[in-house]
């Protein structure tokens, strides 16, 4: 490689040497709000493993004025080499820094503050009196703390951090760690000293500056957890601060280790990303994750932050015991993702948080079907591969194997292991093998202590739990759950019943038209089944290929991967579906609402594979218009809008319409049930606006008149008017269809400090049949004036799903690329989002050829590697299989269901 300077660069790999590492991190920081730029200086204490007179470390478009090695006898100056490429800066001495010696290299930069959402970055607000007030703000995972301060940014080069913030006084500073003292500067600026850190990871390092005002509470042990947010929105902090606080408690308790930290601050940044991000002592998020009005909030909204906030928390994970390289993020952010539902269903069981995880398992499963996924645990090397990990398989697919396991296990074996992983690994880095080990010398009864062996065969049921798994086999843990991390896809389970004996066999299930691709595959898989003659959970793991089980007595039907527990799916041969189809016509409430949701799924998926055809899938779905239990109910919705969504994209009306009048035909009496309040459970109500919401924009004639009465009736009152909550989002979609309507929402979007009535509102305007309005919006989200650049990618994706814009999205998507992917990070999971959101619903070759087109034209450094794209062809050429096998299919049975 060649430095900036011309000179040969002495480092020609992506990851830093291991001959050095830094043990303590000096920080001082200076941003200017006005000019936007910085300064610092950083003061890095190095321990050297090997005799060397090279430092390599990160920084990423900054300048560097000045570099020096600090030694007992004077500061010597160090030579500074650049490549751009790698990020990386090499400081070059004359004589070697010996092995097993401490130094200290003193670095001095500046650079401008990041217009993008990552670095140390620019955010800004507008108050209600239109002043625009400028904040500074950062976001380091996975690579961009090089970005904002000269340093070892991977994460296994942990260290301590001392940082010192140089601001205004109309200005907070706040950090990972509590302030020690203020000093007054010349100039009359004001210098905050913050507490060192403990041991951590660079991408967990964490300042904002601004003027944001906070409400504080202490948690069972004294730590001080504050909310921080702009000030006019101070008051929709409550529900964050006391989630917060207990989430804290529940964790300490479950994972008995004390919070390491003496405070928790979470802020609100009106510009972000993604969701949220767990830096330690400081989780940052995006504001609708965070706040929360009880009078305009709906119980989604209520369950969203409570679940992000559970989900920053479980950050034993990933902040204590962190993945020794980014192949693994998995392990915090899986685990992050399935302690939401461990936590918050203790903590919160009104949210009933089961029913959004198990459509998490559903939606990993769609792109872990798709030839072109990856294994949760997989190979990554440059910037662009870290952030593709930051997908449904690391997060989703990761949470679902754990809850896998974690039933496989018990519950209770399984929370010790999870403790034993913590403590053993605190502060420390590491693979996931060293979790398996955790879990692994449990399982054997010989191996746990008296107290561990007490608490958990404390009840008959789980020693029997263990017999029904393995017999005499010591159970292997690793060897069980690197089938499901170390390769990609899962597995399909088919089920044959003779009589009492059950035949299983194994395969990947795979959208593909090349069966070459799924040889190869074989998992140890934890069958649960439950039978006509008995609702016990039976237990069996499936190591083989094909294997054969024995009922005691034969049975009417049986139902394997109860709750859907498991991450597989199941196709019952022979005479299986017309046995469960039969049992869900006459009897639907023998099986649970996870069990009823998971076979809609599987029975509409294998479809799509030929292994089951349309008609009976169809003819399973004829019994929903009994059903009432919200997860089975919006799985239906899930498999059966899509068939139509693809005819939304090619010319053939009537059959549109056929499809479209047989889902509202199926639902319309659940619809006539629902009242227009806010009445019942959380579950109940979710579900009463998904209804409302579907009739309204499938223009069921009830929906409609009620919905455009309620809104003339809102805005005839200048929006003051209460609309109750769950029925928002059907009315304001209603409006949105006249320009009259449009317009009166746009001015309470802009004028609004609610973020979850906004948001409804940005999905209503996105969805109008008007098109000149959804152009409008594009390019306003653009510049980032009124719509925030941050909401820039749901109304692409909002668009593309209606039927009058989806083209202005394809169309602007291609146009704006480049700008995009400066702004949102190449590879981020918000590209992704855009690419797949956009044309995951063509289904014709003219659409698919105009897509590879675009894509085809980029290069490397534009996108042309990543994987989001893959996944957008191989999705659309599934489409394009499916319509072609199954249209007529569809036609004569709609015919026949008239």
């Amino acid at each position: 490689p060649t430095s900036t300077s011309g000179q040969p660069f002495p480092w020609h790999h992506m990851r830093l040497p291991k001959t050095v590492s830094p043990l303590h991190y000096d920080l001082a920081i200076h941003p200017n709000l006005t000019t936007l730029d910085f300064s610092g200086v950083v003061r890095i204490q190095l321990e050297v493993h090997r005799d060397t007179s090279l430092v390599i470390l990160h920084a990423k478009q900054m300048q560097i004025s000045e570099a020096l090695l600090l030694a007992p006898e004077g500061a010597r100056p160090l030579r500074v080499l650049e490549y751009p490429r790698f990020h990386q800066l090499a400081l070059l001495l004359d004589s070697p820094l010996a092995k097993g010696g401490t130094y200290q290299v003193l670095l001095g930069f500046s650079a401008n503050l990041s217009d993008s959402f990552h670095g140390f970055y620019k955010s800004s607000y507008r108050t209600s009196s239109g002043e625009v007030r400028v904040l500074a703000s950062t976001q380091f995972e996975a690579t961009f703390a090089r970005a904002a301060f000269p340093c070892f940014d991977e994460p296994a080069f942990k260290a301590k951090f001392t940082i010192q913030i140089i601001r205004e006084p109309r200005h907070i500073a706040i950090s990972n760690m509590p302030i020690v003292k203020t000093v007054e500067l010349p100039g009359g600026l004001l210098e905050d000293h913050f507490d060192t850190t403990v041991k951590m990871s660079t991408y967990l390092v964490a300042y904002i500056v601004s003027d944001f005002l906070s409400v504080s509470k202490t948690t069972h042990r004294g730590v001080k957890i504050s909310v921080y947010a702009v000030p006019e929105k101070i008051d929709q902090t409550a529900l964050a601060l006391d989630a917060a606080v207990t989430l804290l408690d529940f964790y300490e308790e479950y994972f008995h280790i004390p919070y390491p930290l003496p405070k928790q601050d979470l802020a609100a940044i009106p510009d972000f990303q993604s969701g949220a991000m767990e830096n330690w002592g400081l989780s940052t998020y995006r504001e609708t994750a965070l706040l929360y009005d009880p009078h305009k909030s709906s119980p989604s909204d209520k369950l969203a932050v409570t679940k992000v906030i559970a989900h920053e928390y479980a950050q034993w994970f990933g902040n204590l015991v962190t993945m020794e390289w980014w192949n693994d993020l998995w392990l915090n952010e899986g685990f992050a993702k399935f302690m939401e539902l461990i936590s918050v269903n203790v903590t919160h069981p009104e949210l009933q948080v089961d029913d959004v995880f198990l459509g998490k398992c559903f939606e990993a499963m769609e792109v872990d079907s798709l030839p072109s996924s990856h294994p949760v645990s997989t190979h990554v090397e440059n910037p662009v591969q870290i952030q593709e990990m930051f997908d449904d398989v690391s997060y989703d697919k990761g949470a679902c194997i754990l809850n896998m396991l974690r039933d496989f296990l018990t519950p209770e074996a399984f929370e010790i292991g999870i403790i034993r992983y913590l403590k053993h690994f605190s502060y420390q880095n590491t693979v996931s093998q060293h979790l398996w080990e955790s879990l692994s010398n449990l399982c054997s009864p010989d191996h746990l202590n008296k107290g561990d062996r007490k608490q958990i065969f404390a009840e008959p049921s789980h020693t029997s739990h263990w017999k029904q798994w393995f017999s005499d086999d010591e159970l292997d843990v690793q060897a069980i759950m690197d089938t499901w991390t170390l390769q990609e896809g899962f597995p399909l389970v088919t089920v044959e019943v003779r009589g009492r004996e059950v035949r299983l066999s194994q395969e990947r299930y795979l959208k593909t038209d090349d069966p070459s691709l799924t040889e190869g595959f074989l998992w140890q898989i934890p069958l649960t089944y439950v039978t006509s003659a008995s609702s016990t959970v039976h237990r069996f793991l499936l190591k083989t290929k094909t294997d054969v089980l024995y009922l005691p007595q034969e049975v009417d039907w049986l139902k394997f991967n109860v709750d859907m527990s498991g991450y597989y799916m199941v196709h019952y041969a022979g005479d299986g579906w017309n046995a469960i189809i039969h049992l869900l016509q006459h009897n639907h409430t023998v099986l649970t609402s996870n069990d009823r949701a998971s076979l809609i799924h599987d029975v509409f998926q294998l479809v799509g594979v030929g292994k089951v055809r349309l008609d009976t899938a169809l003819d399973l779905s004829l019994y929903l218009s009994r059903e009432t239990e919200t997860m089975a109910v919006t799985q239906g919705f899930e498999e059966l809008v899509p068939l139509y969504k693809l005819m939304e994209k090619r010319d053939m009306a009537a059959l549109e319409n056929q499809m479209k009048g047989y889902i509202v035909d199926l639902f319309r009496g659940l619809i006539d049930r629902q009242n227009w309040d806010d009445s019942g459970s959380v579950s109940e109500r979710v579900l009463r606006s998904y209804l409302l919401l579907f009739g309204c924009v499938r223009n069921y004639p009830p929906c409609v008149e009620k919905a455009t009465r309620l809104f003339n009736e809102w805005r005839a009152s200048g929006g003051h008017m209460s609309l109750p909550v769950d029925v928002t989002m059907a009315v304001f979609m209603m409006g949105a269809r006249t320009p009259e309507g449009w317009d009166f929402l746009f001015e309470k979007y802009r004028t609004s400090l609610q973020m979850s009535v906004k948001s409804r509102m940005k999905v209503a305007m996105a969805f109008s049949p008007l098109r000149d309005k959804l152009a409008w919006m594009l390019e306003q989200s653009v510049q980032g004036d009124v719509m925030k650049l941050q909401d820039l990618p749901d109304v692409v994706v909002t668009v593309s799903r209606n039927p009058r814009g989806y083209n202005l999205a394809w169309d602007f998507l291609r146009a704006n690329w480049h700008t995009l992917i400066k702004k949102f990070d190449l590879g981020s999971n918000i590209i992704a989002y855009m690419v797949t959101g956009v044309t995951n619903r063509y289904s014709t070759t003219e659409m698919l050829d105009e897509v590879k087109r675009f894509f085809g034209s980029l290069t490397e450094e534009t996108g042309s590697e990543m994987r989001s794209i893959q996944q957008t062809y191989e999705t659309i050429q599934d489409n394009i299989r499916w319509m072609e096998a199954h249209l007529p299919e569809l036609q004569a049975w709609l015919d026949k269901h008239r």
